[in-house]
């Protein structure tokens, strides 16, 4: 077992042992053992131990299927992604929930952690020491607002997402005590991922969609943006202190909208409208809530550049095809669900997008690398490499 961080209950190495970890209340197999936790546990109060590594910070995750690590393979619903071809290029090559081939978002950022990959938080397996990692409370489907998604009937809608998130954090109290489990939290590093689904399956789902006829799309997207605020300042109120926040993507471009909306291959202009309207006010809330708190708590990561740059010049990032999905039928691979019926191209990587929304791992290993040391223009007001550094030296 690899060391780990838990606050006081900290791990040390001598040449003559191996990491222990003292936790209270269980007593040590051997005399030998029993005698090294009492060590690492005199030592912790002496501050014999070493400072917590990056490796050791926990890792949150909200949001929909694009950063959904399996929540939605415990619930009865139709958004998930359980079955073959789904993680066809995972380590275990079977499908775990995650939408894509393989690894997606939050597993390459725990890679540039150190960490493990966080447990979805249904997942039976998440407990004891798997706390301390963190958790994924994403679920495929949801947006923003609670009727975004109503389709799926049965997902974790961003309101119990952040219930689950107040249910962990007593159960970490009860494993490592409340003082160290608000530090962890604190000190965590948290992504957030909402707002596509409240466009493609709720504004622009049907034609005169509820939504549509209620809102303008200006109006709409401030109504969006207006609710996404109280869910950061909730989040902020739950412990959150480092929040990468994700605009949209470049909603008009994905095989499923160009199968439906396009008739020569370019992007539909209405649904790049949508983003464009949302992203820039989404980054403007994020300065306020900054600017209120007194502190770059909310990190805006600009997914639409990120993501358009190899849609636009797939070319350069080494895709053969930006447009059809690697798996999928119909125009563009982007009609349906991906399937065992599906097409399914031979390489992977040589296509940016999975299925009909949700990119290839290798796409998404190219997003993950403008967030760890991209410019301003993709991550405002710094990036993760740079927010690791900066929390290293505190």
């Amino acid at each position: 077992m690899q060391a780990r961080h838990l606050g006081p209950w900290c791990a040390c190495l001598s040449p003559s042992h191996s990491p222990v970890i003292a936790v209270p209340g269980v007593m040590a197999e051997t005399p030998s053992a029993f005698f090294s936790a009492v060590v690492v546990t005199i030592l912790a109060v002496l501050g014999g131990c070493s400072a917590p590594s990056e490796a050791a910070r926990a890792f949150f995750v909200f949001g929909d299927s694009l950063v959904d690590n399996g929540n939605n393979n415990y619930l009865a619903t139709t958004a998930r992604a359980d079955a073959p071809p789904y993680g066809i290029d995972s380590p275990s090559h079977r499908p775990s929930g995650r939408f894509s081939n393989g690894r997606n978002i939050p597993d390459i950022i725990s890679e540039q952690l150190g960490a493990e990959t966080t447990l979805p938080y249904l997942s039976p397996e998440l407990r004891g020491e798997k706390l301390l990692v963190g958790a994924n409370f994403a679920s495929a489907g949801i947006g923003i607002l609670n009727d975004t998604g109503i389709q799926f009937v049965n997902i974790i809608r961003i309101n119990r997402q952040l219930q689950y998130f107040e249910e962990y954090q007593k159960k970490l109290s009860a494993l490592i005590g409340a003082s160290q489990a608000e530090m962890r939290v604190n000190q965590a590093l948290v992504l957030i991922t909402l707002g596509g689904n409240d466009f493609v399956n709720n504004y622009y789902l049907i034609p005169y969609s509820f939504r549509s006829r209620q809102f303008a799309l200006p109006d709409y997207v401030r109504y969006l943006i207006s609710e996404y605020y109280k869910i950061l300042q909730r989040l902020y109120e739950l412990g959150a202190r480092r929040v990468i926040v994700t605009g949209t993507g470049p909603l008009g471009c994905v095989p499923a909208e160009l199968a439906l909306r396009s008739r020569n291959g370019q992007c539909d202009s209405e649904l790049q409208r949508a983003a464009g309207l949302f992203n820039p006010q989404l980054v403007q809330i994020l300065t306020a809530l900054n600017r209120k708190i007194g502190s770059d708590v909310f990190v805006s990561a600009n997914a639409f550049g990120m993501h358009m740059n190899y849609v636009a010049n797939p070319q350069a990032f080494g895709f053969a095809t930006s447009k059809i999905a690697c798996c999928g039928q119909g125009p563009y691979n982007g009609i349906g669900l991906c399937t065992a019926a599906s097409n399914l191209c031979p390489d992977r990587d040589t296509y940016a997008f999975w299925d009909a929304f949700h990119p290839t791992e290798r796409a998404c290993r190219i997003v993950v690398n403008h967030m760890m040391t991209g410019s301003s223009e993709y991550m405002n007001p710094m990036n993760l490499s740079t927010i690791l550094s900066m929390d290293a030296a505190v």
